[in-house]
This record gives structure tokens, sequence and C-alpha cells, in this order.
């Protein structure tokens, strides 16, 4: 989370410095109108700025996953990037819009227009002139739309097939945006760095946004595949796929993901890979829970020999360090990159002393037995926690059975509040910050 509150704070502070170095928001004479103008540039520059780098970060560049800490992380500042914008449009909106109708309800004196001076404009220049009316009525009315669209994809209970198809829908806002910001941005700002930045974000953003509609996001990742095998775990609302690749996967590491599609009408989810890649058989295994409307129907909906279609590998939750030991927490449906790292920790030689704790509040034997034949193939400790038989998992009962805590790594995957509240308690307890993984598998 340090990274992306850094990120984000950066992106801010710089584009306010490149506006500043370009114009100021102390005019003078200093009065409600001049302070109007000055800031609805601002504001223009910094919303569509953020807008632009959201939408760079939905391609989902693969080079910038090791500087986030993977695709969780890129796609978390990219929601944070949304709801900034989304805070700074809605001034830039009220400080134009709200301005005239307070100028009409009596509120505000309107100034007297300046006299026109006769001046030669050059082509560019008087043709954004004569734009103006227009690149405002569709700024005007796709604001409400892009309004609406995003606070329907912060609504959690909004179904995930719809918020990816409406969500998609921003990028056709983008591009009217664009060109709203592209006609109304002062044209001096053009021949200045402020210029050229947003010059290179508007490109930049209309790239990716043609990219979103015309479906070409991850298309140099995604390979074919074909269902294997499905076993299903009643007690645990668990489904075990595994998928048949056809060639063209590059291979993963044990705890990243990847995006499947089996009906293109549902789209694209996300799922940890529960599997080590051998290049030998092509499988990935994927375990997804039953937690939602889709997840819930794969039980039904999926057969044997059904393709699919696999995008990825995506993430940096790899159990790469330099610490010897490293402790693991696997929570509820968590468990699946830990039974990836686990296989491949069978099949490779490892040194490290590795804890692995295993807290759920469902229980089905044959799941278990199964994890346990890992583990003990692997040389991990299991530490295995049934919500009303084994107790509740906390900081201090970690540091009860491993004494040696201070010098391990952790590696969390599970829900986000309990995450963040081991996180705290054991930073409290004095472990560099660093040296706690979490993986912020919500890419919404």
């Amino acid at each position: 989370m340090k990274r992306i509150k850094i990120s984000l704070v950066a992106i801010v502070l710089l584009l306010t410095a490149l506006w500043l170095a370009a114009d100021t928001l102390s005019p003078e004479p200093f009065t409600y109108f001049s302070f109007r103008g000055v800031f609805v540039q601002y504001s223009g520059v910094l919303g569509i700025g953020l807008m632009s780098i959201a939408m760079l970060l939905a391609l989902r560049p693969k080079w910038l996953e090791p500087h986030l800490d993977g695709l969780d992380k890129i796609y978390r500042l990219h929601k944070w990037l949304g709801i900034s914008a989304l805070a700074v449009s809605i001034l830039h909106w009220w400080w134009a819009k709200g301005t005239k109708w307070m100028v009409g309800w009596g509120w505000l004196e309107k100034p007297a227009r300046k006299p026109n001076v006769d001046q030669t404009l050059g082509a560019i220049e008087g043709w954004l002139r004569s734009q103006r009316g227009l690149a405002e009525s569709i700024g005007e009315w796709v604001f409400y739309a892009a309004v609406t669209l995003i606070v329907l994809a912060l609504v959690k209970r909004f179904p995930y097939h719809l918020f990816v198809k409406t969500h998609k829908w921003l990028a056709a806002a983008y591009l009217a945006l664009a060109y709203h910001s592209a006609v109304l941005t002062k044209f001096v700002y053009w021949t200045q760095p402020v210029g050229w930045v947003l010059a290179t974000l508007l490109l930049g953003g209309s790239v990716a946004a043609v990219l979103t509609l015309t479906g070409r996001i991850g298309a140099g990742r995604k390979v074919q595949g074909t269902i294997e095998s499905l076993i299903n775990y009643p007690a645990l609302r668990v489904l075990e796929t595994t998928v048949v690749l056809d060639d063209g996967w590059c291979g993963h590491a044990a705890g990243q993901f990847a995006f499947v599609t089996s009906d293109k009408k549902e789209g694209a989810h996300p799922y940890t890979i529960a599997s080590a890649w051998n290049p030998a058989d092509h499988r990935l295994t994927f375990i997804t829970k039953a937690l939602g409307d889709h997840t819930s129907r794969l039980r039904e909906r999926l057969k044997i020999g059904m393709p699919v279609t696999v995008e990825g590998p995506y993430g940096c939750f790899d159990f790469e360090d330099t610490q010897s030991h490293q402790i693991w927490i696997g929570a509820g449906i968590g468990i699946t990159p830990f039974v990836a790292r686990l296989k491949h920790c069978a099949a490779n030689s490892d040194s490290k002393t590795i804890d692995l704790f295993h807290p759920t509040t469902e229980f089905d034997q044959t799941a278990i037995d199964r994890l346990t034949a890992d583990a003990t193939a692997a040389g991990v400790r299991l530490h295995l926690l049934v919500d009303g038989k084994g107790g509740r998992l906390n900081g201090e009962r970690i540091r009860a059975v491993v004494p040696e805590w201070q010098s391990a790594s952790f590696w969390f995957c599970g829900p986000p509040g309990f995450g963040q509240a081991l996180r705290e308690n054991f930073v409290a307890n004095g472990l560099p910050p660093e040296r706690f993984h979490q993986e912020l598998f919500q890419m919404r």
C-alpha cells in the first residue's frame, strides 16, 4: 500500500508542479471569477491527467509490475486514480457549471466582458476556439455518464460481469473527455512542459481507450486451453479445475494468477494458479470458491472438454526474498497460491524453513489430506486451525508457535482486513514493514 500511496501523491504533485510552472492560483487582481478561470484550468489538467494514467494502467503493463509489486497493486492504484479523478472532476464541474447557476440565481454578478481586440489566430488555435461550444456540451453530458459508471464500479453488490461491461464504457467516455480537454485547455499551455506532458498523456490514454474498446488488452498474453478435469469439494464450496493449455504459455511462478474466460458473455475472471509450472505437460490448476454469482454457478456451467482462454501470468506474490525463514498464512481460499508453492518446493529443493498457517471456517477431510501430503512432500510445517476447533489465528499465536518469527518474512493471502490486522500487529512488535507481503486480490 505504501508504494500505491507514494505513486498517487507523486502523480498529483507532478501534474500540479507542471501546471504551476505555466499558471498561478493567485491571479491579479484576485476575484471570484479570476480564480474560477485558473482553477477550472488547473482542475481540468489534473483530472484528465489522472484519468489518462488510469487508462494506461488498465492495459495491465507487465513492465510496471516489479515496480508496484504486482498487477493487484497496479489495479489498486488504478482504482484510486479513478476516485481521485472523480473528486477533481466534480470540483471542476461545480466551478464551471455551478458558477453559471449562481449567476442565474442572482448570487453572483458576472463581470463585464473585456472588449474584443482584433488578433490574428493561427489555424490550429482558431479551429480549437471554434470547437469550444461543442466541447463544453460534450464534456458536461459525458461527465454525468462517467460519474455514474465510476460509482457503479465502486458498488460491491453490482455484479462482476456487469461491472466489466459497464466499466469498459468508461473508455468511450475518456475519448470524449480527451477531446473536451484538448479543445478547452489554454492554448499557451501547449508550448510549455505542462502541455507536452498533457499531450503525451492524452495520446497514450486515447490509444489505451481504443485498445480497451476493441478487446485488445492482454491480447499477446492469451492462450487457448481445454478443461481436463473437475473436482468438487461440496463442504468447502470449492471447485478444482485442471486446464490443458495449447502452445504459447510462457510459464509462471508459483503464486501468480491469470484471467480465465469460459464464457465470452461473462468475460474474464482472475484466479490464482494452484499448480507449479511443468513445461512437459502444459497443465494449470485453478481452485475457485463459490463467493459470488459467477463462481457459484461454475460447478454447473463448466464441463470437461470445454474450451477456455487463459491470459497471464500476472502478479509478484512469488515468495522470492532473501530470508532463510518464511511464514505463510493462507486464510480460507487464500491457501491457493501456497498450494502452488508447495508443489514447486516438492519438485525443487529449497533450503528455507517454512511454516504454513491455514485458518479455515470450513473443513473437508479429503482436501486437508491432500494439503497435508503436499506440505510433507515440500518439507513445510503445516499448522491447521479450523474455526470452532483449533481457535482463531492472531499475531500472538503465531509468535508462540514460531519463536524465531523476527528473522522471517511473512506471506499472506486471504481476507484483506485480516491481513491488515496481522501486518499492523507484527509491525508494532518490530517486524520491518517490507517483510510482510500481502496480495490485494481485488480487481475492482
